[in-house]
């Protein structure tokens, strides 16, 4: 029986078996093949999964598994597998780390919120304390007041104490307004440091455009209010042959022109992301047949030929893209929605017909 590092090593390191064996040769064969598609595939999902867990460090992680995965793709060798694993455990220790650094410093950010909150409570219990102490000071002057019988006195008395009552009453104004502009700057600081991890943690750190994570969000959002919308995927035509042509530099750079061309390209109201590889997603609020006139005019603009900066210069490239467009109908789930649009996609793949197809 043949072995899998056989298998891998190529089709000139099989011996020659008798006649008898070739099935076995053949069924070994079919298992190695297996073996390798399921560990490819599992690199790609799990540097998928990476990206939901933490999309600030799964993003390089998910790269670098694709990558390696679309290697293995082109090479069968046994040695290259062996690295390739080596390679893979590098990266998940170094993605791990940068990981538990990353949750460590979201958790110091909210010690910080939590140590102002803390601070600024102890700023106006203070301040409490002090205006309690000095009514209570201006109280007992009144008291004794009423155990006066020269009404000279009594007047000066009760001026005296509404003169400090005042003076109180004013540094509790201007203490309570110190003490509020202080909670109010470090509240829209805290505000503007939640909205950029916010910001952050939507973002495809490639492309710049909306992330799956966000997209999925998006898409929950839209079926549970049962609101009409359509659904548009779209795929790069020939991407693999310019990341094994050019290198993966080149497609990545490919992938940030073609990206800004997208986003250009849609209204402001069209939610445009990216959903994994060379896929992208374009969320729009409109019926099937205003969704179609609008992708037909994106598809239109963002494909053509691009001029992209590559290791050993600039490389002329012709673009093209497969669309599938589809419309939430309700009951249907977020599954169903995406594989009717997936579906129309690939179909309008095979046909190579005009840009988009609608599902």
């Amino acid at each position: 029986m043949i072995s899998i590092r056989k298998y891998l090593d190529g089709p000139e390191a099989v011996a020659v078996t008798p006649a008898p064996e070739t099935r076995n040769r053949r069924s070994t064969l079919e298992v190695a093949a297996v073996y390798l598609d399921a560990y490819r595939s599992a690199l790609t999902d799990f540097g998928r999964c990476s990206v939901d867990v933490c999309a600030s460090t799964g993003a390089p992680l998910e790269n670098s598994l694709v990558r390696t995965s679309d290697g293995l793709a082109s090479s069968r060798s046994a040695d290259l597998v062996a690295a390739s694993a080596a390679q893979v455990r590098a990266c998940l220790k170094e993605w791990s780390h940068n990981t538990a650094r990353h949750f460590q410093q979201k958790a110091a950010e909210v010690k910080q919120i939590l140590l102002a909150m803390a601070q600024t409570t102890a700023a106006v219990t203070q301040r409490d304390q002090r205006c309690t102490d000095q009514l209570t000071s201006i109280t007992t002057s009144l008291q004794r007041i009423t155990s006066l019988d020269d009404i000279s006195a009594m007047r000066r008395a009760i001026e005296h104490n509404a003169a400090n009552l005042k003076a109180s009453i004013d540094r509790m104004q201007v203490e309570g307004r110190a003490v509020l502009d202080q909670m109010q700057a470090k509240v829209a600081a805290f505000e503007t440091k939640l909205q950029e991890a916010e910001d952050f943690a939507a973002c495809d750190p490639l492309t710049h455009l909306r992330n799956r994570l966000y997209l999925e969000d998006q898409l929950a959002q839209r079926i549970s209010a049962g609101s009409r919308f359509c659904v548009a995927i779209l795929d790069i035509d020939g991407f693999k042959s310019v990341n094994d042509t050019h290198g993966h530099v080149l497609g990545d750079e490919l992938l940030k022109h073609f990206a800004a061309e997208l986003r250009s390209a849609c209204r402001s109201s069209d939610i445009v992301g990216r959903w994994g590889g060379d896929e992208f997603l374009v969320l729009l609020d409109c019926g099937i047949d205003n969704a179609q006139a609008q992708i037909d005019r994106a598809v239109k603009w963002a494909c053509g030929n691009y001029t992209v900066q590559g290791t050993e210069g600039p490389v002329k490239l012709t673009v093209g893209a497969s669309v599938g467009l589809a419309e939430f109908a309700a009951p249907e789930s977020m599954k169903e929605l995406l594989d009717r649009a997936d579906a129309a996609m690939y179909q309008n793949k095979r046909a190579g017909r005009p840009p988009t197809k609608i599902a």
